[in-house]
């Protein structure tokens, strides 16, 4: 059974798929439903998601949509440490990763109470990164990305995605190992929408599994995307609910193990029932 190693030594087997709960403490996430820059809202929005089912929730400072300009880290960490400490405060036990790809507010971040670092550029933006992650003994979630979120858009090439993004990858968990983190501590994520275009984005969804060859923690992060928006006919972010929860059921019948989502009641509902259905 895949699992990771948390902070405190403890073991977090994914026996079924696990629901990761999107938060953002920003104002220009490109799901406005999303955005929760005050942290009272915030901490309620995530009692709302942890009695809704989710596992993780999922907190991030800076908006990584394509074209976003990016905060400074001083902005970045005084919104997300309010919310994370403001969480803390009602539920010690659910697991809390921090999406950011900046070393000082990962640490930050952990010191408030977060568990997981969810860095987009699978350490690559910052060298720094590594050491936070040894530091604090804490997993983290090896994302691809082509590019920056400024730029990675503007015509993205890949003459194999799927061989790519593997590739990629793996070359991230060898570093990872040589630095000293251990394979317990490393989840993977192929990076839908992060320098890929429709074709891509869906090639990596249907052939999902092919990074299980990794035997490492799989997350597919989908929910309510542009992709999912030009599979429908082009229909905008507020109408993507249904062709999240089809991702999130195919998902689950590809073993990955955990899904990021917005939407986390219609998500968990409708995976639970897939989940019987396997």
């Amino acid at each position: 059974m895949r699992h990771i190693e948390l902070k405190d030594g403890t073991i977090y087997n994914f026996e079924n798929m696990k629901i990761m709960g999107i938060l953002n403490a920003t104002d220009d996430s490109f799901f406005p439903g999303s955005r929760v820059p005050n942290v009272d809202n915030a901490v309620n929005r995530a009692m709302k998601m942890i009695e809704d089912g989710a596992d993780i929730l999922d907190i991030g400072g800076e908006s990584t949509r394509p074209g976003s300009d990016p905060v400074t880290v001083e902005e970045e960490i005084g919104r997300v440490v309010p919310v994370i400490k403001g969480i803390r405060e009602k539920n010690k036990d659910i697991l809390i990763s921090i999406d950011t790809y900046r070393s000082q507010t990962a640490e930050e971040a952990i010191k408030a109470g977060a568990d997981i670092i969810n860095d987009i550029s699978a350490m690559t933006f910052d060298e720094n990164m590594v050491d936070i992650s040894l530091k604090y003994n804490v997993p983290v979630i090896l994302m691809h990305i082509k590019g920056t979120p400024k730029n990675m858009q503007k015509n993205p090439h890949y003459d194999d995605v799927v061989k790519e993004v593997k590739d990629f990858l793996e070359e991230r968990i060898n570093f990872a190992l040589k630095k000293g983190i251990k394979k317990d501590k490393l989840i993977l994520d192929p990076g839908i929408g992060f320098g890929k275009n429709f074709d891509h984005n869906m090639k990596l969804i249907k052939e999902i599994d092919e990074f299980l060859v990794f035997d490492l923690p799989l997350l597919l992060a989908v929910s309510r995307k542009s992709s999912i928006g030009e599979a429908l006919g082009g229909v905008p972010v507020e109408q993507r609910l249904e062709g999240t929860i089809a991702v999130s059921c195919y998902a689950a019948l590809k073993d990955v193990d955990i899904i990021r989502v917005h939407d986390v009641l219609e998500n968990s509902r409708a995976i639970k029932m897939t989940e019987v259905l396997k």
